[in-house]
């Protein structure tokens, strides 16, 4: 059977007949922030678990078509095993841990339940049996076949099935809010992102943030790209380091422009002015970020 063959059978049985399958997504955190030492806290289960589902939901395109059967502790990893009943659910969330929002919503949701100062770093792992999906995310359909193999081995977690419920009933008011780690600042809009105790409108990065970066980053350029490179797969490895050695002769405003450039071409719509700020932040330099801001709400 050729590989054309192969994928029209993936294809077909992706889309006809009940569709299940099982995908393990693996987290490590920085030591700072541990997300599996907190889930074995009791403090803090339900905080981690709260980030997960709301993870899922928003890169999945909803509460229905998968659901967590059990969190495992892979130390130093975490484990989310995540059993798929929709084929459509399951396609959206590969495209979404593809382009590397599945990370970003983690850190985001991280950032405001778990009280975190700054954007968490994450390395993430996806896996379908013995298979390593992140070595073929650019043909999704074989992605699906892997998954569709590894058909779920066990029932829900009853410690899962308890917290799922838990926040439902949170959800429909019936329970109030469980304490926080730490004291919990206002809900901040999902297009919206908090800088200095401010929010600002999350919007897409533009021509003018793009000048405005480049003229007022110097020598620091380099620091910024590793800060974005924890969550874009294009700024990783020796990306950083091919950009400085290829413009080096068109001097650090070239270096710059073309880091952030490479930066929107790869994230598209997930390129948006939080995740600059929030490298800055990182970088210690929030001059630069409040001066970006300054001329946005000026503008």
């Amino acid at each position: 059977m050729d590989i054309m063959d192969e994928k029209k059978m993936v294809a077909l049985s992706v889309e006809v007949g009940p569709w299940t399958g099982c995908a393990v997504l693996f987290l490590r955190s920085c030591p700072a922030v541990n997300l599996l030492s907190l889930y074995k806290d009791q403090q803090g289960k339900f905080s981690v678990f709260k980030v997960l589902k709301l993870t899922l939901t928003d890169s999945a395109g909803g509460l229905e078509g998968y659901e967590i059967l059990k969190l495992h502790d892979a130390d130093p990893l975490l484990g989310v095993e995540v059993k798929f009943v929709d084929v459509a659910a399951c396609r959206r969330f590969l495209q979404s841990y593809g382009s590397g929002a599945v990370q970003q919503s983690l850190s985001q949701h991280a950032c405001r339940l778990l009280n975190i100062p700054q954007e968490l770093a994450l390395e993430t792992q996806l896996k379908a049996g013995t298979h390593t999906l992140d070595f073929c995310l650019d043909d999704l359909e074989l992605c699906l076949q892997h998954i569709h193999k590894s058909q779920p081995e066990r029932l829900r977690d009853d410690e899962i099935a308890e917290l799922d419920q838990q926040l439902q009933s949170q959800a429909l008011g019936h329970i109030p809010q469980p304490p926080t780690l730490t004291q919990e600042e206002p809900p901040v809009p999902s297009n919206c992102f908090l800088f200095q105790k401010r929010v600002f409108e999350d919007r897409m990065l533009a021509a003018g943030d793009l000048q405005r970066f480049s003229n007022g980053i110097g020598r620091d350029w380099r620091k910024v790209g590793r800060a974005l490179g924890k969550n874009c797969r294009a700024l990783k490895g020796p990306a950083i380091d091919n950009l400085a050695y290829e413009y080096e002769r068109e001097g650090l405003y070239e270096q710059a422009y073309q880091l952030l450039s490479r930066f929107i071409q790869a994230e598209g719509r997930a390129a948006r002015l939080g995740r600059l700020v929030r490298a800055l932040e990182d970088s210690k330099l929030t001059s630069l970020a409040e001066n970006i801001l300054d001329i946005q709400a000026r503008e």
